[in-house]
């Protein structure tokens, strides 16, 4: 790495931004419409520093390119201009700014005041501190890997099931993994990780942000840490704590290598992205790239005061989605991580922040245009977190068609009829059918769901049937912070206990909701460690904490985690072999269906536990808490695995949400003729050999869910086999 003459400087290009190399040189561009002067500032490994003007600028893109520069160069940018804080402009080149494109970061950033870009004590002056020895430099890295053969799964939407899981939390306890890699990229890729991942059914995991972030200072100065890293630092670096190399160079190839096995493996890699907020927080926060590169460019400041930010992200600053290189800089990232790092997908955190309009969110907004036209992004999956804190923030069923969503009614009404709230089976139904009544209106089907009783902003699956309330007073808020409304119950004793019985139902309650998760319709959304029962202590909001708390526990020999496991792998394959709980579009209506004695039903038919089908007065009925769902498979036509057209198996899922037992009756032959049991929920790992025929009635235990599957084509199969072909309306007769 050479810092000094003889480089041989040159004008360089406006585009791409950001430092590229090409083998012979590095071009670095940076976007800043209220710089007068910008320097590029490169450090030698002992930090000394090397200032370097950049004359050429096209159209607000300074720029130059520098021959003998290459991989290992630490840099940063100073940019001088206006100090005007009441236009919201606070040029001071006594920072350090980082590059908003950097592809890798090295140093720490160190809670300091240089870092503020105003003095503390006379707000309308620049601070003139060198914040240099206080922040992170990027780094010039090569696109250069090994990528082999290198496919990605391409998952459809109906066929998948994500793992929401944190990097470093997945395998820093694991056993099997040898030391030196675990909490790392290297770690999730390892094989005893994608075994378990496979066994349990996952299809993709949901990596929580891998972008390089920080912790807030408020945070740090708490002894605590971001842990789930929602505090962006850059939008293109992977974090380099994750990372098990010595340099952090190594990092952008070990999170490459984690792609390509995973993706070997068949499993896809979405990211958890974080494009409405960065860490540098309100007017009060740290000045570590943007705000010093082009405040008003890159937030939305506050009409009545520009000294200040619009906040609807609840942390200070929000993204001004309204220019147009603020909206680059976030498509750029995004097309860096398809193209260059191979990630499969993305969930984008407080989503409707990027299409606000003012007090609005504008479904029209440039955003969501920008994506819709995009061939990179059209590829890949788009999930909304579909909620942000600014007015009419809860956009639930209002994304483009293009897009799914992480469904927070499924988890409410799931968690409440499974813990016995009136009047919810309705509402019930709607959500394990693939909530038509979200979705359906905007021409968008059961796959714009994304489902799931927990996830990382909340209880964990234990904990909600472990806890009535939250318990984060070691988050040093005295448990003001989290989410009130938990919808959990603790079933006679709060948190830990060794009473059999009440530990007899929680277990059955979790396995109540991860088969009810995995037998609906939509995209299922398991968070990472709940199959083998996880618990946070109560905590809701564990953010904050780096430990044990938040790691996953791999402990081999603790039976009832084992159970839980098995139980998970069973729901998982009984969706991936049977289309009938994935269906691609919503069920036909029966009303459209012909009628008459021998008439197919419908898709889906409603069942009291008598038998007889369920009318709308049934549904709604507050003391309803046990009933039937028919799955019809016969009418659903899919490819085998030789690519014929095939039907599926008809299922009979029964639901008992009362504490007591129930009896139940068997439908007609119409729907049915033999069931056999597939899943039983008052088993540890959910084995069933029950049979029945039509009309026999048995007790279904309280809160529990047994899954049936028709036999009868089972029994056709049997009497072709003995005296020629049968169909199967002759054995229904």
């Amino acid at each position: 790495m050479l810092l000094h003459p003889p480089y041989f400087v040159a004008p360089g290009d406006r585009f791409p931004l950001g430092a590229s190399f090409d083998g012979f040189g590095t071009n670095f561009a940076i976007f800043s419409e209220v710089a007068e002067a910008v320097d590029l500032c490169l450090f030698d490994p002992d930090g000394a520093e090397t200032k370097i003007r950049m004359t050429e600028v096209d159209g607000y893109i300074w720029h130059i390119r520098l021959s003998g520069l290459g991989p290992g160069t630490r840099y940063g940018y100073r940019i001088d201009g206006p100090w005007d804080p009441a236009r919201g402009l606070w040029c001071n080149p006594a920072k350090l700014l980082a590059d908003p494109y950097a592809k890798m970061f090295d140093g720490a950033v160190v809670d300091h005041p240089a870092l503020s870009a105003y003095d503390p004590e006379r707000p309308d002056y620049p601070d003139l501190r060198d914040s240099a020895p206080y922040t992170m430099r990027g780094i010039v890295v090569s696109d250069g890997f090994d990528w082999r053969d290198d496919s990605p799964p391409q998952t459809p939407y109906e066929e998948s099931v994500i793992y929401e899981t944190h990097v470093k939390g997945l395998t820093m306890r694991h056993p099997a993994i040898r030391p030196t890699i675990r909490g790392t990229y290297l770690g999730v890729a390892h094989p005893a990780t994608v075994s378990h991942l496979h066994r349990i059914g996952v299809t993709a995991v949901e990596l929580l942000p891998v972008h390089q972030s920080v912790t807030e200072p408020w945070v740090f100065r708490r002894s605590l840490t971001n842990y789930w890293g929602y505090n962006t630092f850059g939008f293109f670096a992977p974090h380099r704590a994750y990372g098990a190399s010595a340099t952090p160079e190594g990092v952008v190839g070990e999170f490459k290598t984690m792609v390509r096995e995973l993706h070997e493996a068949g499993i896809e890699v979405i990211l958890d992205v974080v494009f409405n907020h960065t860490a540098e927080g309100g007017t009060d926060g740290p000045t570590y790239s943007l705000r010093g590169i082009d405040n008003p460019a890159y937030y939305r400041l506050d009409p009545a005061d520009r000294r200040r930010y619009v906040d609807t992200t609840g942390v200070g600053n929000s993204i001004n989605s309204h220019h147009p290189m603020s909206l680059r800089l976030v498509m750029d990232s995004l097309r860096y991580w398809v193209t260059q790092m191979h990630v499969d997908g993305f969930r984008f955190d407080l989503a409707p922040t990027l299409a606000r309009q003012e007090d609005a969110v504008d479904h029209l907004s440039a955003f969501f245009a920008l994506v819709a036209q995009d061939p990179v992004l059209g590829q890949v999956k788009l999930i909304a977190e579909p909620w942000d804190v600014g007015p009419a923030g809860y956009q639930v069923g209002a994304f483009p068609p293009q897009w799914s969503e992480w469904n927070g009614q499924y988890r409410d009404v799931v968690r409440d009829f499974w813990r016995g709230e009136p009047a919810l089976v309705d509402d019930f139904v709607a959500r394990i059918s693939g909530s038509r009544d979200i979705y359906a209106s905007t021409g968008r089907q059961p796959v714009a769901s994304v489902n799931f009783v927990t996830a990382h902003d909340g209880f964990t699956l234990r904990d909600v049937v472990s806890y009535e309330r939250k318990h984060n007073d070691a988050n040093g808020e005295h448990n003001r912070d989290g989410n009130d409304d938990n919808r959990s119950a603790n079933y006679g004793a709060e948190g830990e206990t060794d009473d059999p019985e009440i530990l007899a139902t929680r277990a059955c309650q979790q396995r109540n909701l991860l088969a009810t998760l995995l037998c609906s319709q939509g995209v299922p959304m398991l968070l990472g460690g709940d199959e083998r029962g996880r618990t946070q202590g109560g905590n809701n909001n564990a953010y904050c904490h780096d430990s044990e708390l938040t790691w996953q526990e791999w402990v081999r020999d603790d039976a009832v985690a084992e159970d839980l496991e098995a139980f998970t792998e069973r729901c998982a394959r009984l969706r991936r072999e049977h289309p009938v709980f994935r269906r691609r579009y919503y069920e036909r209506d029966a009303s459209s269906l012909p009628r008459g004695p021998g008439a197919e039903p419908g898709d889906v038919v409603f069942l009291r536990i008598d038998g007889v089908e369920m009318t709308e007065a049934d549904r709604d009925a507050a003391f309803v808490r046990s009933f039937g769902l028919f799955l019809n498979g016969r009418g659903l036509t899919w490819l085998d695995s030789w690519g014929r057209p095939s039907a599926d198996d008809s299922f009979l899922l029964w639901f008992n949400a009362w504490d007591q037992a129930v009896l139940v009756t068997l439908p007609s032959r119409r729907l049915g003729a033999h069931w056999g049991g597939m899943l039983d929920t008052t088993h540890a790992r959910g084995e069933s050999a029950v049979t029945y025929a039509a009309g026999d009635s048995f007790l279904l235990a309280g809160r529990s869910m047994l899954v049936l599957r028709c036999t009868d084509l089972d029994e056709v199969q049997r009497l072709s086999d003995e005296v020629g072909r049968v169909s199967p309306v002759e054995i229904e007769r």
